[in-house]
């Protein structure tokens, strides 16, 4: 699904929540260059992710 979207519809029902939205993102993201945390890689976030859901799928499998 590549559906173009216009740049003149705003997700946002309206002008204060889009604004709000985007002060808590530019705050999140502050906060995120600032940290000190030591990054972890896409491969093993990945890797995490999908231990967890295998976990969780034997946990509710039926059978």
């Amino acid at each position: 699904m590549n559906a173009l979207l216009s740049s003149l519809v705003s997700e946002f029902e309206t002008k204060d929540k889009e604004a709000n939205y985007t002060e808590w993102l530019k705050r999140k993201i502050d906060i995120s260059r600032k940290s000190t945390k030591p990054l972890i890689s896409h491969d093993q976030v990945m890797a995490e992710a999908r231990r967890v859901i295998e976990t969780k799928r034997k946990k509710h499998a039926v059978g």
